[in-house]
């Protein structure tokens, strides 16, 4: 085979369409990939113009091909647009060179131009994925990462540098060591190294610095990403912030650990208040009684307390919430204070000595009667302590009992010894009077 027709079958042979023009533009060769790339047959095209493949946008780089080609200039290898025979565009990377004749004057052109829309589309497709892989990344919650197979990591998301303030001139590889907190970066980071080495999942929890200084508490996984023979090319890792689920965790086993205090007290409060009720009764129905307002009084101020969630109790809602058996009795009781809370141990041990009290005025004292009158006060003397009293007036005349029972030791001695208070009682003819004054501190809120 002589040169020529070498030169001719690898032509016609090549996948790249290979088209001979002249200066004007006319179509000169056409090979087989060209009527595969374009959908013309070489009969089709041969003496026609190639601008009839360029979209009308696009004829202006015919020009430019055309005065460089004369000038004897190579057009290097360009991505450009071609029309398809049905209308379709064609994407091809094109490059153009001068042909010249023995005397080495430039006669024609020699175009090569190779399909690039399945790769084209690849490409963009990738591009498309990787997109939609950052805006997931960057806008989930987690800190997110990518480590190489020797957990180096590589890439980290949006949240990662917001959260730490840092770039990834600072992170890379093992560059996150540095927002660690130092009492446990070395456990973090001999552990990671040794899922790492052994290929399994990674689970931690730990806490990161943030950009204001702060450290956060972590919950942080990672899974070897493999290839289809079982090699690990890369991890990918989270990390999310469990801040607050371990302070409501916190939260929640004190409050456990309280209510069982509590709860403990509860019952060896009744089992008191049922003992000594039992002893001051006068029968049965007289204990039953005199248990079943002592324990209503408890759980008034436990429902208070729980809807208060354990937190600080005003007293004016505490003085309310104790003297609401006395029905349309209460309209006889002044309030009169400062808008005071006082903690739930302290609301525990006020609200009883109320309840026991108003119980006494009820059946006893000013409150028996429809012209009695009984006045509660509270606030805080020059010193801060807590001031409270309780004086009864317009009711029966008032003597001293001989013997003191355990309602007197209710409002008496539990304030004195749970509250650290000074309590005195007094009974004038005009009606009783109960005076408590206790620190503030572990009362007020």
């Amino acid at each position: 085979m002589d040169a020529g027709s070498l030169l001719a079958a690898i032509v016609e042979c090549s996948s790249d369409a290979i088209v001979g023009k002249s200066l004007d533009s006319t179509v000169l060769s056409w090979n087989a990939a060209a009527e595969r790339i374009f959908g013309y047959t070489a009969e089709e095209m041969i003496g026609q113009s190639i601008r009839c493949l360029i979209p009308c946008d696009r004829q202006a780089e015919e020009d430019r091909i055309l005065a460089a080609i004369s000038a004897g200039e190579r057009i290097p290898t360009f991505d450009t647009v071609r029309r398809h025979k049905d209308g379709s565009d064609v994407h091809v990377a094109v490059t153009v060179s001068p042909v010249y004749d023995q005397a080495g004057h430039v006669v024609a052109a020699s175009k090569i131009a190779r399909d690039i829309t399945e790769s084209r589309r690849v490409k963009q497709a990738l591009a498309d994925s990787e997109n939609r892989f950052r805006l997931m990344a960057d806008n989930i919650t987690q800190l997110a990462w990518i480590a190489g197979p020797d957990g180096a990591l590589t890439w980290y998301n949006r949240r990662w540098y917001d959260y730490t303030g840092t770039d990834f001139e600072q992170m890379q590889g093992w560059g996150w060591q540095a927002v660690h907190h130092p009492d446990h970066v070395e456990a973090v980071t001999a552990k990671f190294r040794g899922c790492v080495e052994s290929g399994t999942e990674w689970e931690d929890t730990f806490p990161l610095r943030g950009s204001d200084g702060r450290y956060r508490w972590f919950l942080s996984r990672a899974v070897p990403m493999r290839g289809a023979t079982g090699q690990i090319y890369c991890w990918f890792g989270t990390n999310t912030d469990i801040t607050e689920q371990r302070e409501a965790e916190k939260r929640i086993e004190l409050l456990m650990l309280e209510v069982n205090h509590r709860s403990k007290n509860m019952l060896a409060m009744i089992q008191s208040l049922a003992r000594r009720s039992a002893n001051n009764a006068a029968g049965q129905g007289d204990f039953v009684a005199r248990l079943e307002r002592r324990i209503g009084g408890l759980a008034a101020n436990q429902d208070l307390l729980v809807r208060r969630a354990w937190s600080n109790i005003p007293v004016a809602e505490l003085i309310e919430v104790q003297l609401g058996f006395l029905g349309e009795s209460i309209a006889q009781v002044t309030r009169t204070g400062e808008a005071l809370a006082v903690t739930p141990t302290a609301a525990e041990t006020i609200g009883m000595t109320l309840h026991e009290l108003a119980t006494n005025a009820l059946k006893y004292g000013a409150l028996s009667v429809p012209e009695g009158r009984v006045g509660i006060a509270w606030g805080r003397d020059a010193d801060g302590a807590v001031l409270m009293s309780w004086t009864e007036s317009g009711g029966p005349p008032v003597t001293e009992p001989v013997v003191h029972g355990f309602g007197s030791r209710l409002i008496t001695d539990v304030p004195r010894g749970k509250l650290r208070a000074r309590v005195e009682t007094s009974y004038p003819p005009g009606g009783f009077r109960w005076e408590m004054a206790c620190p503030a501190a572990g009362v007020l809120a």
